[in-house]
C-alpha cells in the first residue's frame, strides 16, 4: 500500500520548531514518510507564528502556493493544517479567507491532529490543553547532536506589544520526571546538548519527583546527574524571573554553558514602562553585574523593538547607550508591528522612515559588538561541539560554548565530537579553525 507523505514548514521561534518536530513524531506513527517537497504531500502543515505581522500574512501567501500545487498535482486524499499562534489567533478568520484549509490547530492542541484527520469532521481545535498534549506526544530525536525540550509554556506577563499570552495561553510547566524522560529517550539516541525552550522559560515551576514545585535551577542540576548530557542551554529568559539561586548554577554548573538570552525590547525606562515589562534598566543591569561576578566570561544576547508607539529621539538615545555599556555577543532587533488584540496596537504613531533609521543605526551598533567578540578568539582554543557537515568538502560546523557557529575544515569526521580547536579567523557571524 502505497505511504502517505507529510510535509510541515516552521515559522518563527525555536518553540515552533520543538512542535513541529513532535507533530512529525505523531504522524511517522501513523506511518507517514516526511518529504522537503509539498507538491509530495497529501499532508501538508504550516506550524505559524503570530509575533510580526508580516509573518502572519506569509501564512496567507503560502496557502495560496499550496493551492496552486493542489491544482497542479491533484490528490484525492490531500489535506491542509493549519496549525500554531496564528491559527490559535485567527482561527475564524483563516476559516473565510482561505476555505481551502482543512483544519485548524493552536499550539496546545496539535496533539488531537490524527484523530482530528481521520473523523474529518472539525475545523479547529484551539483550546489551552498542555497537560494533554504533552502526555500524548511522541518524542523521537530529529537525528542531530542538540535537541530542544520544551519545559515552559505559556505566559503571564501580558507585554502591552506582545500576542503570547493569547495565543500561548497562561503559564504553565512540566512536571520534572516527564522532562527527565524525554530528555533520556534523546540521549539514547546521540543527543549531547539540550535546549530547554519556554516563553518564560527562567519561570519554570513544575513538579518534582517529591511532589513539591521546583525552579528551574533545580532542573538543571537534576539533568546534569545524566552522565550522557554533555551541555545544557535554555532560553528565552524574562528578567524578573533571573533569580539569584540561577544566577549562581552558572558559576556551579559545568553542564550549563555561559550563554544567557535575556530579552530587555529597550533601553529607555519610560518604553520599559509603557510596554508593561515590570522592570527597569537599572535592574536589568544589576541582573548582568551579578551573572558576570559568577561568571565573567558569560555571553549576553537580547532583543530589541525600535519604533515602539511614543518612542523619541532621547528614547531611542536611552537604548543605544545602555546597548554600549552592556556590549552584547549577539542580539536580535526589530521595527515593532502592530498585532491585533495587543494594548499597544491603536497607539502606532511612529513614522516608518524613523523606524527604518532607528533600527539601522541599532543594527550597526550591534553587529560592531558583535564582530569585536569573534574578534577577541582569534588564536585562542574553544571547545566546540560539532553538528553537522558544511557547505564545503571535508567542513564542518559546530557551536562553541558561548554558542558561535564555528567552521573547520578537517579530513575525518567530527560530527558529535566535543573538541578543543585553535581558532584563525573570524568573520561577524563566525568563527574558523583548522583540524
Amino acid at each position: 500500500m502505497k505511504k502517505n507523505k507529510i510535509y510541515i514548514k516552521s515559522y518563527g521561534c525555536q518553540m515552533n520548531v520543538y512542535d513541529s518536530n513532535r507533530i512529525l513524531d505523531l504522524f511517522k506513527n501513523q506511518n507517514y514518510e516526511i518529504t522537503d517537497e509539498p507538491r509530495e504531500a497529501n499532508l501538508v502543515v504550516l506550524n505559524t507564528c503570530h509575533i510580526r505581522e508580516k509573518a502572519a500574512e506569509k501564512v496567507y501567501s503560502d496557502i495560496g502556493r499550496i493551492n496552486k500545487l493542489k491544482k497542479d498535482y491533484p490528490k484525492d486524499n490531500f489535506k491542509l493544517v493549519v496549525a500554531g499562534c496564528v491559527a490559535q489567533a485567527e482561527g475564524e478568520e483563516i476559516k473565510l479567507r482561505a476555505p481551502s484549509v482543512d483544519f485548524i490547530v493552536g499550539p496546545q492542541s496539535y496533539h488531537k491532529l490524527p484523530d482530528m484527520l481521520k473523523k474529518d469532521d472539525s475545523i479547529i481545535s484551539d483550546d489551552f490543553t498542555q497537560n494533554d498534549k504533552f502526555k500524548n506526544l511522541i518524542y523521537n530525536s530529529t537525528g542531530g547532536v542538540s535537541e530542544f525540550v520544551s519545559i515552559q509554556e505559556g505566559c503571564d506577563k501580558f507585554c502591552s506589544f506582545c500576542v503570547v499570552p493569547y495565543t500561548r495561553g497562561p503559564e504553565f510547566s512540566r512536571p520534572v520526571k516527564e522532562i527527565v524522560n524525554e530528555i533520556e529517550k534523546y540521549l539514547s539516541q546521540g543527543v549531547k546538548e539540550i535546549i530547554f525552550l519556554g516563553q518564560n522559560v527562567n519561570a519554570y515551576h513544575g513538579f518534582g519527583e517529591d511532589g513539591k514545585t521546583k525552579d528551574l535551577a533545580y532542573l538543571i542540576n537534576r539533568v546534569s546527574e545524566l552522565e550522557k548530557l554533555k551541555r545544557i542551554r535554555y532560553m528565552t529568559s524574562h528578567p524578573i524571573d533571573m533569580t539569584d539561586t540561577l544566577i549562581k548554577t552558572h558559576k556551579s554548573n559545568s553542564k550549563l554553558m555561559p550563554f544567557l538570552h535575556l530579552p530587555i525590547q529597550s533601553g529607555s525606562n519610560r518604553v520599559l514602562k509603557d510596554m508593561n515589562r515590570r522592570h527597569d534598566v537599572d535592574f536589568y543591569k544589576k541582573i548582568v553585574e551579578k551573572l558576570r561576578n559568577e561568571r565573567s566570561d558569560i555571553a549576553l544576547s537580547s532583543d530589541f523593538i525600535v519604533g515602539y508607539p511614543g518612542e523619541t529621539d532621547k528614547d531611542f538615545d536611552d537604548t543605544m547607550n545602555f546597548v554600549n555599556e552592556v556590549n552584547f555577543v549577539i542580539a536580535y532587533s526589530f521595527i515593532y508591528s502592530q498585532r491585533p488584540g495587543t494594548p499597544a496596537q491603536k497607539k502606532d504613531n511612529i513614522s516608518l522612515s524613523d523606524k527604518k533609521a532607528r533600527l539601522s543605526a541599532l543594527q550597526s551598533l550591534l553587529k560592531e559588538q558583535q564582530k569585536n567578540y569573534n574578534k577577541s578568539f582569534v588564536g585562542k582554543k574553544m571547545e566546540v561541539l560539532f553538528e553537522k557537515k558544511g557547505r564545503h568538502t571535508d567542513q564542518f560546523i559546530g557551536r562553541s560554548i558561548y554558542n558561535q557557529s564555528v567552521f573547520i575544515n578537517s579530513e575525518a569526521n567530527l560530527i558529535n565530537k566535543i573538541t578543543d580547536v585553535k581558532i584563525i579567523n573570524s568573520t561577524d557571524f563566525a568563527l574558523e579553525s583548522f583540524a
